[in-house]
């Protein structure tokens, strides 16, 4: 990639994050709804931390920090650089304002663009932190979904474009390639290190289904008892079930004998054409069992998904909301990519030969593999460049603020 188009891409990734903050008001930007979450205002400062941290200077002997402190202050996780606040308690953090990070962000947007386009160096850092950003682009918007789903007036973060129509898809199963199948990425372009080395894997018979799992498809499973059914359930998500009263999906409340969800373009009834979304690990697992059917392994979707184009509804869409599926491969799988993410079976672990990047980027994602389970496909609120067959998102068992829905696998 030459120094002009990196720069445009540095550019158009900053403009996309500034796009999806220009709904907020200055009190969106600070407020942080629970631990797992982040404030908006972070997430701008910690992005531009890691271009500071990793990128300007080690590449740039004159460059002078917006200000020392920060470099603690917007540490995410990164012990190698040193220690940083706890992460609950981001949150509390008064200052610095949204208008001094929005100053620091300038601040090294101005020198990041002087060095590329002066000095080619340090390209493949400059990648790995434009991806690191659309990663925080999907979490703003999730983070804000969590944090205004926490005001009792339900205030709207943007209108949809257009409300998508549609109905439900009928239950189809698309047969799988079996036996010995490569999977992981191995080509040209970027992608994380925990998406390679490419390998093979075995894989006996199966089939995947054709649609992602429907809300209407998801409401006959918790008419029927799903959440009062310990059959169903992992022993620890049955405990979090009866713990935390879980009795459907995340944004879901009982309004006169009907179900209505909290979107981010407002409270209204749920769509039963909709892909299900906002459910955990658990969920997922235990609507599967119930169907008579299992989550698929994430080989066994990447060799579904290797098969087909890549198209979707992402965050350019304006959506930020899944819509029902068309049948965009006749024949073939709807919804692969965009929409939701697609929880797989398969905990989150190295593959074979992994060897994570030297120094503290190797923090990025060599370390949280343990206790997290696999996610494939991305969803309405990644960037669409962001997408691909090997991308690998995890998270706990029991996260579900993400836009994360169902796909089902058997056994064939």
């Amino acid at each position: 990639m030459s120094t002009s188009s990196l720069a445009e891409r540095y550019r158009a990734t900053r403009a996309t994050t500034d796009w999806i903050c220009e709904p907020l008001i200055t009190e969106d930007f600070v407020v942080q709804s629970m631990p797992d979450a982040s404030p908006v205002r972070w997430h701008l400062a910690h992005t531009t931390w890691f271009f500071e941290t990793f990128v300007l200077k080690p590449a740039r002997g004159d460059y002078r920090p917006f200000d020392a402190q920060f470099e603690y202050l917007f540490n995410s996780y990164y012990n190698a650089v040193g220690p940083q606040p706890f992460r609950p308690m981001r949150g509390v953090l008064t200052r610095p304002s949204v208008a001094e990070v929005r100053r620091y962000r300038a601040h090294v947007d101005a020198a990041m663009l002087e060095l590329l386009e002066q000095y080619g160096g340090a390209a493949g850092v400059v990648v790995l932190g434009l991806n690191h950003e659309q990663q925080h682009q999907e979490l703003i918007v999730t983070d804000v979904k969590h944090m205004l789903s926490c005001n009792p007036l339900h205030p709207r973060y943007r209108d949809a474009p257009v409300r998508a129509s549609g109905t439900a898809p009928s239950a189809r199963w698309i047969d799988g390639t079996d036996g010995l199948v490569e999977i992981g990425f191995g080509g040209d372009g970027f992608a994380f290190d925990n998406e390679s080395p490419r390998h093979r894997v075995f894989l006996e018979p199966y089939q995947v289904g054709a649609h992602l799992v429907t809300c209407g498809e998801y409401r006959e499973f918790m008419a029927d008892g799903g959440y009062r059914k310990p059959e169903f359930w992992l022993s620890d998500g049955w405990n979090i079930v009866r713990d935390r009263g879980w009795a459907a999906p995340m944004y879901w409340e009982p309004r006169e004998n009907a179900w209505w969800m909290m979107t981010l373009s407002g409270v209204r009834a749920v769509n039963d054409a909709e892909p299900v979304t906002h459910v955990s690990y658990y969920e997922a697992d235990a609507y599967a069992r119930w169907a008579g059917a299992r989550l698929p392994a994430e080989a066994e979707w990447e060799s579904v998904a290797a098969a087909y184009p890549m198209a979707g509804h992402f965050l350019e869409s304006g959506n930020f909301h899944p819509v029902p599926a068309r049948d965009d491969v006749p024949g073939g799988p709807t919804q692969l990519y965009g929409d939701v993410w697609q929880w797989t079976r398969s905990a989150y672990s190295p593959y074979p030969r992994y060897q994570p990047a030297a120094g503290a980027l190797g923090e990025y994602n060599a370390k949280f593999m343990c206790n997290q389970m696999v996610l494939r496909g991305a969803s309405c609120a990644t960037p669409g460049s962001h997408a691909r067959a090997t991308y690998r998102n995890f998270f706990p068992p029991e996260a579900r603020w993400q836009f994360s829905g169902i796909r089902l696998a058997r056994d064939a």
